[in-house]
């Protein structure tokens, strides 16, 4: 029984939202550091670094890191509310919309790089 609760439990938007906030989390944070440290490297040689960064998969991993920044920054939005703000049934419509920016943001960000 308590199984099958736990199984239920992540069908729910919440557990999703939750997962997704935390895998965000952590791959944001494996990634900074790199990004920073060619950033510093790029100071140091600009145009053999802009160069690089006009290949598609660089400005495809930039729009995945837009997605992962918006996803994150909703996500801890959505545990902000839930933090101070009493539970109501909207509060699920407001994850799928949170969600929905999110993937608006990164969109718009591969768009531009057109």
């Amino acid at each position: 029984m308590f199984a099958a609760s736990r199984f239920h439990a992540r069908n729910h938007s919440n557990y999703w939202a939750f997962m997704l906030h935390r895998i965000s989390g952590v791959a944001l944070a494996l990634f900074l550091p790199v990004h920073f440290w060619v950033l510093a490297l790029a100071a140091k040689s600009l145009n053999g670094f802009l160069v690089w960064a006009h290949q598609p998969l660089v400005e495809y991993a930039e729009a995945g890191l837009v997605l992962l920044l918006a996803l994150h920054l909703t996500g801890g939005l959505r545990v902000l509310v839930l933090e101070f703000l009493p539970w109501h049934n909207w509060q699920k419509t407001a994850i799928a919309i949170s969600g929905g920016v999110s993937l608006g943001v990164a969109l718009v960000f591969m768009l531009n790089l057109t």
